[in-house]
């Protein structure tokens, strides 16, 4: 990063804001694109709308290049609206998310983004922007700042936040019964007061002072009474109780209920699992082990089926780190290693060397730890976890270190 010097004084907080504030939106691995709420004007035809829902679907499916069909689709029958841009660039969003980390997906995300902000610029330019033209000009900016802050280009993360904030708000000014518009607002609101030294600075300068009780309300609102990012949201709350708060009670319900809701979706069940182990319910997590290894039994892919053994495997590890067992854990992580799809599964590739590097940390084999953070740091696709891999180089993790459970 360009200045990592700024949060080194606190790396299990800076690390959690960083990675978070990039997979929060991902750490479902399908997640953050459940933003439409009612139609606005430009959005009253019924058919564009359910194709609008019926892409997101397909994003949290993880079938991005049917969501891509679909929203170039409604993009070709809707040029000036900004909508089928936005779910397009979280299409390119989700695949960063899920693990597909390479320089034409980075690309794209960028450009689809650029485009949708232009497209909704544009309509606020010739004064013809409904509430949702602001809403999604407010979520594009929030991206895109968001990636900027991953690379370490702390200003410019910090001016496109401003000029999101002041999107949304415009967007609630303009339809205040919109619940939806809370997930970013609230999202801004909390993290924007858990950031510490130059970066809390800049939230003085640019945009407001944080409030984290006033961002948890927002959304925990949203979670409850939004229509489309409900869902989502749900996750932001569900990583920030897990990784931030602690608060392993709000946790579990919230990883429960989306691992029902949600029973394709690995990851959920996975943070389920964690969510027992930090709340030392061990057989509640030994009964999710279980659960993830039936579904690869009942697989109709051998791919499908290889996928959840690994998250099983990948479960079971996180158990073993909390617990001391390093040399389980690294025996576990290896399994994994041994069976690799890159095309499928790249996420756990990185993700488990991660883990091992971090079993030799927990162990104070300091040297041993970096040689497998180095690694990520030097893979084609890092899937992500080369961010974690930069902040690891700077200090180890503690046994209790809330990361051990990503």
């Amino acid at each position: 990063m360009n200045n990592p010097s700024a949060l080194t004084r606190h790396p299990v907080l800076s690390t959690a804001l960083l990675i978070l504030l990039f997979f929060l939106p991902v750490a479902t691995e399908q997640g953050t694109f459940g933003f439409e709420a009612n139609p606005s004007p430009g959005m009253q035809d019924t058919k564009e709308d359910q194709e609008i829902l019926k892409g997101i679907h397909l994003i949290y499916d993880r079938r991005f290049s049917d969501a891509d069909t679909v929203f170039k689709e409604i993009i070709s029958k809707s040029e000036d609206n900004p909508a089928g841009y936005f779910y397009l660039a979280m299409v390119s969003w989700s695949r960063l998310a899920s693990g597909f980390w390479s320089p034409p997906t980075v690309e794209e995300f960028k450009d689809r983004i650029d485009r949708t902000i232009d497209i909704a610029q544009t309509r606020v330019d010739k004064k013809v922007a409904d509430s949702y033209d602001f809403f999604y000009l407010g979520g594009a900016l929030g991206f895109k700042g968001r990636f900027e802050l991953m690379k370490g280009e702390w200003l410019s993360s910090f001016l496109l936040a401003s000029d999101a904030i002041k999107a949304l708000k415009t967007c609630l000014e303009m339809d205040p019964d919109n619940k939806d518009v809370l997930l970013g607002i609230g999202t801004f609101d909390y993290y924007t007061a858990r950031l510490s030294g130059v970066l809390k600075f800049l939230t003085y300068l640019l945009l407001h002072k944080g409030d984290k009780q006033e961002g948890l309300k927002k959304l925990n609102i949203a979670a409850n009474e939004a229509i489309y990012s409900a869902t989502e949201t749900k996750s932001v709350l569900l990583h920030i109780y897990l990784f931030l708060e602690q608060d392993f009670e709000k946790a579990l319900i919230l990883s429960s209920e989306l691992g029902k809701d949600y029973p394709e979706n690995p990851r959920f069940k996975f943070l389920q699992g964690v969510s027992y182990i930090r709340l030392k319910m061990y057989t509640k997590y030994k009964k999710t082990v279980n659960e993830l290894r039936q579904k690869g039994v009942e697989a109709s892919k051998r791919e499908t089926a290889a996928m959840w053994e690994r998250h099983a495997l990948y479960l079971e590890s996180t158990y073993d780190l909390f617990q001391g067992r390093c040399s389980e854990a690294r025996s576990g992580l290896k399994k994994i290693l041994e069976h690799p799809d890159p095309v499928n599964d790249p996420s756990m590739i990185a993700w488990p060397l991660i883990k091992i590097g971090m079993s030799y940390d927990l162990e104070k084999n300091r040297e041993k730890g970096m040689m497998y953070y180095n690694d990520v740091l030097n893979m084609e696709n890092g899937s992500g976890a080369q961010f974690l891999a930069k902040k690891l180089l700077q200090g180890p993790l503690g046994k209790e270190d809330p990361f051990i459970g990503y």
